[in-house]
């Protein structure tokens, strides 16, 4: 059996040799469901595609380990039960239950664990804090976390964009609030009884995109 891998590697663009860094622990990380809704067939084909990639994993490694987080904190849960005038507990716990249910029906494996957004909110903010540190991020005059895109020169080269010809506005709304309208939120102030943490930046929820950051 020919033993060797290849990738398309969204860094560079091209096809590569799979060349793990440690032969006898492989680690595959991947962005489960964000549970607010009933799961469509954009969830089934982001559960099917790893699920054949893990087991082509598993049919060469001794030692594979699949992690598939799920995201349960998030606006469109909170809008959602907040909506349907449910805690946010309830809908998401029933959201999970029929996520697993429709992978059994698809006959996908079982990850080796399967993190909660909520329980990683230490981590989350503890990256934060780093990123802060280190000038990645700042606080805004409202309390809002940002990560600065212009303060890490290769921002854009895993998805081949180049920072200019990024449009402000287009998947994310205009926020007079950010140094750049490119920079995206990583720490975001609630006010209580909202569903939030206690953070040195005060009483807020994590942005979706330190999420899987601190998980993996």
């Amino acid at each position: 059996m020919n033993k060797d891998i290849y990738l398309s590697n969204s860094l560079g663009n091209k096809k590569e040799k799979f060349n793990p860094i440690d032969p006898k622990n492989i680690g595959m990380y991947v962005c489960g469901p964000t549970v607010y809704d009933d799961p469509h067939i954009g969830n089934a084909r982001a559960a099917l595609i790893p699920d054949i990639f893990y087991r082509l994993l598993m049919s060469y490694f001794d030692n594979v380990v699949y992690i598939r987080n799920i995201t349960d904190v998030d606006d469109k849960i909170i809008a959602r039960a907040s909506q349907e005038n449910r805690s946010i507990e309830e809908l998401t716990s029933e959201t999970i239950k029929w996520f697993h249910s429709d992978n059994k029906y698809l006959n996908t494996c079982l990850p080796t664990h399967e993190p909660k957004a909520t329980d990683f909110i230490s981590e989350m903010i503890s990256m934060i804090q780093k990123l802060i540190n280190f000038g990645n991020a700042y606080v805004s005059n409202d309390g809002q976390v940002f990560f600065s895109v212009k303060s890490h020169a290769p921002y854009g080269e895993l998805s081949n964009q180049s920072i200019k010809d990024m449009i402000a506005g287009s998947r994310i709304d205009v926020d007079l609030n950010k140094n750049d309208p490119l920079d995206f939120v990583l720490w975001k102030p609630v006010i209580k009884p909202a569903m939030g943490w206690e953070s040195p930046w005060g009483f807020g929820r994590p942005g979706w995109h330190i999420e899987c950051s601190a998980m993996t």
